[in-house]
C-alpha cells in the first residue's frame, strides 16, 4: 500500500467537516484540529487503508467504464472488419483478440495456452493485434510479419508461430532467417515490409491499446472483457465461456 500522509487525510477530513479554507480557521483551532484527526488516524490505521482501497476501487470502475466504452469506438477495428489477421473460425460466436510483442517473453510463453484454447474451441474467432511496443527490433518484427500476408495468410500464421516459439534475441537477421523457414520470399518480404498500409496498421493497434488502457503485453480483449496480462488455459476458457452467455460477445 502507498503511503497516505497525515496532511492528506487532514485535508480529505477537514474540506467535509469544515467548509471553508484552512486559512480562514484560526491558527490555535487548526492546530487542534491537526492534533485530533493524527491521534485519530494513528490509533485507527485502518481507515487509511479502507480509503486507500475505496480510491483504488473507484480508478479501477473508471477504467472499466473507459474500456467499454473504447471497445464500442473500436468496434470495426476488433469486432466486424479488423486490418488484423483472423485466425481461429471467422465466423466464430466470440472473439478473442491478442495484442503481443514478438520479443515479449510472457507473450511466448502465454502462445501455446492460446493456441490450445483456439484450437479446442471451433467457434472461437481469433484476431493477431500487432502491438511491438519494445523498441525498434519488435517494431520490425511486427512489419515483416504482417508484410508475410502479401504471400499468404497462412504463411502469416506459420512465421507467426515461428516467431513465438524463437529462443534468445529477436534482431533482424533472425527474423528474415525465420521468415525463409516459414516459406517466405525473403527479397519480396523486405519489399512489402515498407508499405503504407502495415505502418497505419500498427498506429491504429496503438491507438486502440491506449483507449482501452492496456500498459503491456500481452493483453486480451474476450468478447467484452479486457484482460491485462497473461492467463491460464482453464480461465482463458472460463472467459470464453461467460463471453459467449453475454449478449453481442463477438
Amino acid at each position: 500500500m502507498r503511503p497516505f500522509p497525515i496532511v492528506v487525510a487532514f485535508a480529505i477530513a477537514a474540506s467535509a467537516a469544515f467548509p471553508v479554507s484552512a486559512a480562514e480557521i484560526p491558527a490555535e483551532q487548526r492546530k487542534s484540529i491537526e492534533r485530533v484527526i493524527e491521534d485519530y488516524l494513528l490509533r485507527n490505521p485502518e481507515v487509511i487503508e479502507r480509503a486507500m482501497q475505496a480510491l483504488e476501487a473507484k480508478r479501477e470502475a473508471a477504467k472499466e467504464r473507459a474500456a467499454i466504452a473504447a471497445l464500442e469506438r473500436y468496434r470495426r477495428d476488433l469486432y466486424e472488419k479488423p486490418a488484423s489477421p483472423i485466425g481461429g473460425n471467422p465466423d466464430g460466436d466470440v472473439t478473442v483478440a491478442e495484442f503481443f510483442d514478438y520479443r515479449c517473453g510472457v507473450c511466448r510463453r502465454v502462445h501455446p495456452i492460446v493456441r490450445e484454447l483456439v484450437s479446442s474451441d471451433g467457434k472461437i474467432r481469433r484476431v493477431y493485434v500487432e502491438w511491438p511496443i519494445l523498441g525498434p527490433e519488435s517494431v520490425f518484427a511486427a512489419r515483416a510479419a504482417l508484410a508475410a500476408r502479401h504471400q499468404g495468410k497462412d504463411k502469416y500464421f506459420r512465421f507467426h508461430d515461428l516467431m513465438m516459439e524463437a529462443r534468445g534475441q529477436l534482431d533482424r537477421a533472425k527474423v528474415l532467417s525465420l521468415a525463409e523457414r516459414a516459406g517466405l520470399d525473403r527479397k519480396r518480404l523486405e519489399r512489402d515490409l515498407g508499405a503504407p498500409e502495415i505502418a497505419r496498421i500498427i498506429t491504429r493497434n496503438y491507438a486502440i491499446a491506449d483507449a482501452l488502457g492496456l500498459n503491456g503485453t500481452p493483453s486480451f480483449v474476450i468478447g467484452k472483457k479486457v484482460l491485462r496480462g497473461a492467463r491460464d488455459l482453464t480461465a482463458m476458457r472460463r472467459i470464453v465461456a461467460e463471453a459467449r452467455k453475454a449478449p453481442e460477445s463477438r
